[in-house]
């Protein structure tokens, strides 16, 4: 009976901790990457100014992840007006995603405290009623958007490591 027991609580244990896999996925040929709960396939495009954009979703446990990244053509030396592009970005990303709410843009965010980055949250919703949190982040050269939605309430602490976990090349 003991050994029943024990191999029952070894096997859920062991698929608790398959399920939830933490992984770090190279953003296409971008040198970016991002920690994920899963694993998509990252597209690769240009933008009106031909700059690189490479974006993958994927989902887990009634959650969207998803990932932009955009290696600009011409980097912005001042990140303060990075951090505007940022900004400029994501009201882009309001109206192909069909954002109907906002909280409001907190801005001034430090990608592991790094002063050379910057970083831009907001929480959203859609004409589906779909919850996303947002965070968009830049170090001038490049400008990551990492994001998070279900249809029901978003489990935070999850949305947190995710949004946090963008890694610019050399990080």
């Amino acid at each position: 009976m003991k050994k029943t027991i024990f191999l029952f609580l070894f096997t859920t244990i062991i698929a608790d901790a398959t399920a939830q896999s933490f992984k770090k996925y190279p953003i296409g040929t971008s040198g970016c990457s991002v920690y994920l709960f899963c694993g998509p396939a990252f597209d690769e495009a240009y933008s009106e100014d031909s700059s690189k954009v490479f974006t993958g979703e994927c989902f887990k446990d009634s959650v969207y992840y998803g990932t932009i990244c955009v290696k600009l053509l011409n980097p912005v030396k001042d990140i303060t007006q990075a951090e505007e592009l940022v900004v400029a970005y994501l009201d882009y990303l309001k109206k192909s995603f069909s954002i109907e709410h906002a909280v409001g843009y907190g801005r001034g965010n430090r990608l592991n405290s790094n002063e050379n980055t910057r970083g831009v949250i907001d929480y959203w919703q859609d004409k589906d009623k779909n919850n996303w949190k947002v965070k968009g982040w830049t170090d001038g050269k490049f400008i990551g958007i990492v994001y998070a939605y279900s249809i029901k309430e978003l489990p935070e602490a999850k949305a947190d490591v995710v949004l946090n976990s963008f890694r610019f090349p050399g990080m």
